[in-house]
């Protein structure tokens, strides 16, 4: 529709915008030429380009150059997605407690979804990269940045194996916008140590179907966490509380 002067290439942008989220301007599909624009609008070319900007900035748009050029409307991918979620989550801190207690009730639901919907050779290959991290924790001087980067694969993994996109992409943006805290656990031997034997525990329940299993160890690497992140807050004169003692699990 024709706009007003004034606040001309906002008022396109919103109108392309409800295009795109309508569905009449499909993902990758091209928008008109600048020319045909200014005359569906009744503007001119500035006014246009400004528009073009401001959706480019919104991520919905990407210019391409070139025989094929013009505005295309973005296909967003898993990325995309998690990248925009990761940043927001950034600038929005959260206290440890309630970042724990989101990824514990989202790895509950993606566990127990896993071992209903993951064929069993993704169970095995889930088991096989814990070992591996098992392993690597196991070592005197373990390189802890791959130790992290390989526990975010297997968390992006299983949850890929839930079957369910919407488990997949939450995850991997948690993963690279915050983590529960995790590294704590991997800066401390004894920690360490715990927390890579029970991601095997987990794996391996996982592949063989036992549910309960599953999320009892599920549930022990949170209770790791929580006495990991409570031990490094507590004052450096503070009694032991026995939080290093053997567990059961």
């Amino acid at each position: 529709m024709p706009v007003q002067a004034g606040r001309a290439s906002e008022e396109i942008a919103l109108q392309v915008e409800a295009a795109i989220v309508n569905g009449r301007l499909a993902p990758g599909g091209r928008l008109p030429s600048e020319r045909e624009m200014q005359s569906q609008f009744g503007t001119g070319r500035g006014v246009i380009r400004e528009a073009i900007k401001i959706l480019q900035q919104k991520g919905l748009l990407e210019v391409r150059k070139g025989a094929k050029g013009g505005a295309y409307v973005r296909q967003l991918d898993v990325g995309n997605v998690s990248e925009s979620l990761a940043l927001f989550l950034k600038q929005h801190p959260m206290e440890p407690e309630k970042v724990i207690e989101f990824r514990e009730s989202l790895d509950r639901t993606i566990t127990q979804l896993a071992i209903a919907h993951a064929e069993q050779a993704e169970k095995d290959e889930l088991l096989k990269e814990a070992l591996r991290l098992e392993a690597m924790l196991l070592e005197d001087e373990p390189d802890l940045i791959d130790a992290s980067e390989l526990d975010r694969q297997l968390n992006i993994k299983l949850a890929r194996m839930a079957r369910n996109p919407l488990f997949e992409w939450v995850m991997h943006a948690l993963q690279m916008g915050f983590s529960s805290h995790d590294y704590a656990l991997y800066e401390d031997r004894t920690y360490r140590i715990k927390a890579g034997a029970n991601w095997s525990n987990t794996a391996r329940a996982i592949a063989n179907g036992e549910i309960m299993r599953a999320l009892a160890y599920n549930g022990h690497h949170y209770v790791l966490l929580r006495q990991c992140i409570d031990e490094k807050a507590a004052p450096a004169s503070a009694p032991n509380t026995g939080f290093l003692q053997e567990d059961n699990h």
